[in-house]
């Protein structure tokens, strides 16, 4: 490894003889992932400027006159500017690091030939972990405790110091009943005997199997029996649980999703989990609720105008706040940064893209049996691309 600068930022260098140059614009965790790019021949630039998020123009004069590739950032606008400066430095790939990507574009990057690359399939289970964690941090007040106990107010056990809400055998509610929601709800239903409703366009008959038979066992054995239930309106959801987990994309149908006239309807004492999409949560409102109602609790992954919160939610102590690390595990951050090296390596050599659900062949395993394809590409039908 070694440094340098492209267009005056400077990036870190590795395999500097490599004949594909891709720009990586933030450095990524494990090896793997570096491994995948080098062996594809490629010199692979890692931007260190200091700069969390980094500005279009920044970006353009690390792309520079020649760049096959990129690795960007969720922060990033990959847009008309973006891919425009990147076909006209030869760019043939693009891979955002995360599954989700609002921050691009995709039609842009189609009309201008490049295959725009994701990462799923490696951060279900980390993703739900971290919103039951949010749930059980709100419920329990585990944050407003530990920041009690810091401050040396602690004197002596009261039966009324910090008394959160006891979520066993309650209703856990669930928006969005994709990879994601499925995990948390089966955590919450198997871990806390919960009842589950749930709202989705389209019914996930897996779950509602997977709960009724977890019901007739627990029922075999003398308990009470879970019930599942699909709810034909979001509100039906709001109204009956006692913790609603969002689970959705964000579209013009989920934007603001939670505003103040369904926050409303939710039990008093309910809790309100966001690890999905800042934007689905109108936050103004979610912090007039929390205020008015003491109650009430919420746990939040991400924001609405991220990295900045709305004014006032930082002072609601009813809210358990966390900076975007729900993918935050080692395995799954590596496994998306070798997922991404994936899609444009294999890209650029002119492999397919893989065309089954199962990555974790490009995650796990040897490193000479990594598929010789792009795990996933977004708009490979959009530009006939050969499947793997």
């Amino acid at each position: 490894m070694s440094t340098a600068t492209a267009g005056g930022v400077p990036v870190e260098v590795h395999n500097a003889g490599g004949a594909l140059r891709v720009l990586v614009t933030k450095n990524l965790p494990g090896d793997r992932w570096l491994k995948v790019l080098t062996a594809a021949g490629c010199r692979v630039e890692v931007c260190s400027d200091p700069d969390t998020i980094l500005s279009n123009e920044k970006i353009k004069k690390l792309i520079g006159d020649k760049c096959d590739g990129v690795i960007g950032q969720l922060t990033e606008d990959w847009s008309t500017e973006l891919f425009g400066a990147l076909k006209a430095a030869g760019g043939r790939a693009y891979s955002n690091y995360a599954v989700g990507y609002n921050n691009v574009v995709v039609p842009e990057a189609t009309k201008v030939g490049i295959p725009v690359g994701n990462t799923p399939g490696v951060l279900t289970e980390t993703t739900a972990e971290l919103a039951l964690a949010l749930t059980f941090a709100a419920a329990r007040r585990v944050v407003e405790g530990d920041t009690f106990m810091r401050g040396g107010q602690y004197k002596g056990w009261l039966p009324t110091l910090f008394v959160g809400n006891l979520l066993q055998n309650k209703v856990v509610g669930i928006v969005g009943a994709g990879r994601i929601g499925t995990a948390y709800a089966r955590m919450m239903v198997e871990g806390h005997k919960c009842d589950l409703v749930y709202y989705d366009p389209y019914p996930n008959k897996f779950l509602e199997e997977y709960v009724s038979d977890y019901g007739k066992l627990l029922a075999s054995k003398g308990e009470r029996a879970v019930t599942v239930k699909r709810c034909e309106t979001v509100e039906e959801v709001l109204r009956s649980a006692d913790v609603v987990s969002l689970h959705c994309n964000l579209d013009d149908n989920t934007r603001h999703l939670m505003n103040a006239e369904r926050l409303g309807m939710m039990k008093p004492d309910a809790v309100l989990v966001n690890a999905a999409r800042g934007p689905c949560i109108d936050e103004a409102a979610l912090v007039a609720h929390l205020k008015a109602n003491p109650n009430f609790r919420a746990g939040l992954d991400v924001f609405e105008d991220e990295p900045a919160m709305k004014p006032g939610l930082e002072e609601c102590e009813n809210a358990v706040i966390v900076p975007h690390i729900a993918s935050a595990t080692l395995w799954t951050r590596a496994g998306m940064a070798t997922l991404a090296a994936c899609n444009v390596a294999a890209t650029l050599s002119g492999h397919p893209v893989w065309n089954k659900p199962d990555v974790l062949p490009f995650v796990d395993g040897p490193f000479d049996a990594i598929p010789k394809a792009a795990p996933s590409i977004v708009n490979a039908k959009e530009l006939s691309l050969a499947m793997a």
